[in-house]
Formats: C-alpha cells, structure tokens, sequence
C-alpha cells in the first residue's frame, strides 16, 4: 500500500519590484486605514506608514507606502501626484532610498505631473 505523501507548494515574492513611495502635504485628519484603502484601488498595499510627532501622535504631513508591483506603483504616483486630497495639494513620488548624508534632503524623486486631479 502506497502513502500519500502531502504536496507542498511554496510561492517566493520577488521583491525586487517592490516599490517604495513617498506621499507629502497629506491632511492632519486622514488615517492610515482610509490611504491604504486609497492606494489599494491601485494595487497590493503591502504597507503604508503615516509619519507622527513622537510627543503629540499627530500626523505630520507626510507619509510612506509600499507597493508590491511596479506598473501599480507608478500608476498610482500618475494619479495622486497633484491631486486634491480633502482640500490640501498632495505630492506623490518614488521615494529615494539612497542615504543621505548632511542638509535637508526632500524625501522624493521629482517625475513632473500636470493636470487636476482630486480625491474626496
């Protein structure tokens, strides 16, 4: 009598095209919950972080998500790069992971972007 012997499948996600974006002028009152259903309607958030004040726990204005796809990833950068966000110009771009090293360096790659575009 022969055993069945359980297959076993294992999936490895690439994360070489995990794509890290950089969100600026974001409005105090949107939550973590509410961008990443956001940027969900562009593709796989794998996480989202909003920067807050380590005294007062309010946002500061800016934020970082994670895209596990490429092609969404930028598709969602050509969207919400400019675009009215509860009344606040919101920028959106790659987010520059190379160290830096002295001054105030912005936390994005500049793409250019026209256009309205409005959320809420």
């Amino acid at each position: 009598m022969a055993i069945a012997r359980p297959v076993i499948c294992i999936f490895v996600k690439n994360f070489k095209d995990l794509m890290k974006i950089f969100i600026a002028g974001l409005p105090f009152q949107v939550g973590e919950e509410e961008l990443t259903a956001v940027f969900g309607d562009f593709g796989h958030v794998k996480s989202l972080r909003i920067v807050k004040d380590r005294e007062t726990g309010q946002s500061k204005g800016f934020g970082f998500v994670e895209m596990t796809n490429d092609d969404e990833a930028k598709e969602a950068i050509v969207n919400m790069d400019g675009a009215d966000y509860y009344g606040r110009r919101i920028s959106v771009a790659e987010a520059d992971d190379k160290p830096k090293t002295g001054g105030a360096g912005g936390g994005f790659k500049r793409s250019g972007g026209s256009g309205q575009k409005s959320f809420r």
